[in-house]
């Protein structure tokens, strides 16, 4: 079916805006009629199975095509044929059925398989719907079966008067956000790096004495360890995002994109979770551009060359002195809002939401008459979320 697909696939040529190049864009047939055709084609000699199973490949081969022509679309695909690696089924709706602690799938006319769920870890919907269970995935060695919940965080330990949109800056080890109602908001995301890190490290040393099968067992331990122990502080920062605002921003930033010759480097940006945090925040967050949000002044839009690796951004235009994830998290915002660079909204917005009187050189003003004393005197943030280990909660402290 897949290759069926793709023989009718053709391609539009598109102008790419703001380039002087051409890309070639795919398009391919998905009318009723020809997917009656490609079903009625596969259906010959299909004397034993189930017809269901037609339409279950059918549905499936079109879900690779558009995973695939999304991906294409982004660059992260070639403009060749998508195959399956790995074989597995995907059971319709009208193919199962869940009888107790069993699942029953249609192979044909009176027949089915069984499969016991009695040793599962999660509850069962009452019925097969809708809102129960999905699609089931099977595999030669397990089945995958979505349970069909509604997806919301468990409400913040502390109530704060949400803001209407706030805008967040992905680093290493923090998450910095800023909206003119709340000011500054940093949440340290260090112990969620501790748990690849410590994990990396047993996986590490195991591979190097990895010549039998226990060895590999063992790997695959750490792996489950590693996925939910990092899966539980995602959702304990999720859960700090949502309570700041209605609606968050974050930068659509790839890894492929990141990743350069430096093998430090690269193991510190395959640890990072921005993308997992941004999905277990919900529907009401959206993607940033990420180009030069760090580098650019956020008062003026003058574009740095270099930082040099400062934590304090200093334009040479306008003569702001800010930190530097605070000036990344605000031009992020207005990207978010969709409003240029301005001076006077800078000097009126954004040093009023800096409380405790803080001036545009980024630095604490001590009294009226009181000139900045150097720039290490840095801008702090209204509000610090951190892990508590012992409470296993963050704590919303401000600053």
């Amino acid at each position: 079916m897949l290759e069926d697909i793709w023989s009718t696939t053709t391609w539009k040529p598109v102008k790419l805006q703001g380039k002087n190049q051409i890309r070639l864009f795919p398009a391919y047939r998905r009318d009723k009629a020809f997917k009656k055709e490609l079903r009625n084609k596969h259906l010959t000699d299909w004397n034993y199975y189930a017809a269901h199973w037609i339409d279950s490949a059918l549905k499936t081969a079109y879900s690779i095509m558009d995973s695939w022509k999304k991906n294409y679309n982004r660059g992260k695909r070639k403009a060749r044929l998508p195959t399956v690696n790995r074989l597995f089924l995907r059971a319709k709706q009208t193919l199962i059925k869940l009888e107790g602690e069993k699942l029953r799938v249609t192979i044909s006319p009176q027949h089915h398989v069984y499969f016991d769920l009695s040793k599962r870890y999660f509850k069962l919907p009452d019925t097969v719907s809708s809102s129960g269970i999905g699609e089931p995935v099977i595999t030669f060695d397990r089945i995958h079966l979505p349970i069909h919940t509604e997806k919301s965080l468990p409400a913040f330990p502390q109530a704060v008067v949400r803001a209407r949109r706030m805008a967040w800056d992905s680093n290493m080890l923090s998450l910095d956000g800023f909206s003119p109602e709340t000011g500054w908001v940093k949440i340290d995301t260090r112990r969620l790096a501790s748990v690849h890190i410590s994990s990396f490290e047993k996986r590490r040393r195991v591979q190097k004495r990895a010549k039998s099968k226990k060895a590999w067992r063992v790997l695959g331990k750490y792996s489950r360890r590693e996925r939910n122990r990092a899966k539980k502080h995602q959702i304990e920062i999720a859960r700090a995002i949502a309570s700041q605002a209605e609606n968050n921003g974050f930068e659509s930033l790839r890894k492929e994109r990141l990743y350069t010759r430096s093998r430090l480097w690269n193991r510190r940006i395959a640890r990072t979770d921005w993308r997992s945090i941004r999905w277990l925040v919900g529907n009401n967050s959206v993607e940033l551009a990420p180009n030069y949000t760090s580098k650019r002044c956020s008062r003026c839009g003058w574009l740095a060359k270099d930082l040099k690796g400062s934590r304090c951004f200093e334009c040479r235009s306008c003569g702001a002195r800010i930190d530097r994830q605070l000036n990344a998290a605000i031009n992020l915002y207005l990207k978010m809002e969709g409003v240029p660079h301005n001076a006077p909204w800078w000097d009126g917005v954004v040093l009023s939401a800096l409380v405790g009187g803080y001036v545009q050189t980024g630095a604490e003003r001590k009294a009226t008459d009181e000139l900045v004393r150097s720039l290490h005197e840095a801008v702090k943030p209204q509000t610090y979320i951190a892990y508590n280990r012992y409470a296993d909660s963050y704590l919303r402290r401000p600053m």
